[in-house]
């Protein structure tokens, strides 16, 4: 009589890893952007933006493999209504070589990796794996952000090197405050919707001790952006939890800043800015609300399809006043001291416009509500299949709760980033995670099955035990 063989730990590592190979791409992609980045690095492709074009081609492999349908009919519609604003532009740009450099940006990273982030992703298992990654990659350059702020060793802020910036340098002030701001999202949806009281304590610390390095960013957009993002993840979660984590934040935020008087003169200072923009606005005020009417004029005269893919710096001193200085003073950090040019307007939305007229900002922008639209129909849906089909042995709150926490990763991140559009725009080495975001976003809102239309009457019950599984 065969007896069969122990299962070792190794084993259970290895059967993980295998189940998980075809995100694994995925997943480097976020590790690679933990490494160093040149402190005279100003723009350009790096290994993390490299290996999202290995994703793309792993995805097309996997796809040959599998013989799988790439896309439903919706999901290409959605991912690809940008290629036509894009196109156009790219059409249209003054220099054909900086048009083609702009058309393969803007595929990047609003198309092609986030349909291979989409289409390598097969479950939840593997959802909250990149979750979970980002939570990583946000912890990793949160540490390195709070060492630089103690040392004195980070980039240059109203004369001293206490800005955190992580490993992306003075170049890219926004590069850590993006990635500690998305940690912080995935922590709140996992800390909210996730059914292990095990993994819900986890997430709650990682997003508290997330909290610091996003404030020594001292970047004003990444924080509004997370408070709407993380208030409309707590409305989607329930008023009772809501209640609750507003509560325990607040608490948290006594005891950084009061309590342990964590930056406390500079963050004051920096959290009184954003309502002196009218009245008393800083230089850097000035400068954004300079390059948003320079941007509007250029609008103005190419309405539909805008001045071309990478136009706005030739276009911009024909339309901006003399309010706008030289450039951003750029320090610290492993830089010397430099004038960095301004060549966007830092609103995406803005950026869109005027070089891709109302054409490019119609089919990005309803690409992205199409995706909010869907992405709070699987949350409206997952809650109800587990209504319908309960999962034996759970409670009701268990099975209230069970796919939420994917939910709630989605819309949270996609309400962070349309929000941080209004501050920020694509650029720099933290972009290509943007484009893997986009990915994980595009997967709860087209591809989940609780999230998919017209899936047949047994979605619900395989549902429900792919979600066993998963646990």
């Amino acid at each position: 009589m065969s007896q069969s063989l122990p299962v070792t730990p190794l084993d259970s590592v290895t059967a993980t890893l295998r189940r998980a190979l075809p995100v694994l791409p995925v997943v480097a992609v976020i590790a690679l952007l933990g490494l160093p980045i040149t402190p005279s690095h100003e723009g350009g492709a790096n290994i993390a933006d490299a290996m999202s074009g290995l994703v793309v081609l792993c995805c097309a492999i996997h796809l040959v493999r599998t013989r799988r349908r790439p896309l439903s009919a919706t999901a290409a519609l959605v991912l690809g209504l940008p290629v036509v604003g894009i196109s156009v532009a790219a059409a249209g740009a003054a220099d054909p070589g900086v048009g083609v450099t702009g058309l393969t940006r803007y595929l990047q990273v609003f198309v092609l990796v986030p349909a291979a982030v989409l289409l390598l992703v097969r479950d939840r298992r593997d959802f909250r794996l990149l979750a979970w990654s980002i939570v990583a990659l946000a912890l990793w350059q949160g540490a390195v952000g709070v060492r630089q702020y103690v040392t004195g060793t980070g980039a240059s802020y109203q004369g001293e090197d206490v800005r955190a910036v992580g490993t992306f340098g003075p170049t890219d002030v926004m590069g850590m405050a993006t990635v500690v701001a998305f940690g912080v999202v995935c922590a709140v949806a996992l800390a909210l919707g996730a059914g292990e009281a095990r993994q819900r304590s986890v997430a709650v610390l990682c997003a508290l001790a997330l909290l610091p390095p996003l404030a020594l960013s001292f970047s004003r957009g990444a924080w509004i952006a997370t408070a709407v993002a993380c208030g409309a993840q707590l409305v989607l979660a329930g008023l009772r939890r809501a209640v609750k984590a507003v509560a325990a934040l607040a608490a948290a935020g006594m005891i950084l800043v009061g309590g342990l008087g964590l930056g406390s003169a500079m963050l004051q200072e920096r959290v009184t800015s954003i309502t002196q923009v009218a009245d008393a606005p800083d230089q850097s005020v000035t400068d954004r609300y300079t390059m948003w009417a320079a941007a509007t004029d250029m609008w103005r005269e190419h309405p539909l399809t805008g001045v071309g893919l990478k136009g706005f710096p030739e276009y911009r001193d024909g339309h901006a006043s003399l309010a706008l200085s030289s450039g951003s003073d750029i320090a610290g950090a492993g830089a010397a001291f430099h004038k960095q040019a301004l060549l966007s307007p830092h609103n995406m939305y803005l950026l869109v416009l005027s070089e891709q007229g109302l054409v490019g900002l119609l089919a990005l922008v309803g690409s992205w509500l199409a995706l909010l639209v869907c992405a709070l129909r699987g949350l409206v849906r997952v809650r109800r299949t587990a209504r319908e089909a309960p999962e034996p042995g759970l409670t009701p709150a268990g099975r209230t709760q069970r796919g939420t926490d994917c939910a709630l990763v989605a819309c949270g991140l996609l309400v962070w980033q349309l929000v941080d559009f209004v501050y920020a725009d694509i650029g720099g080495p933290s972009t290509v995670l943007t484009a893997v975001v986009f990915g994980v976003i595009g997967w709860w809102a087209l591809m989940d099955p609780s999230a998919t239309p017209g899936t047949g009457a047994a979605a619900p019950a395989a549902a429900v035990r792919e979600e066993a599984a998963a646990r």
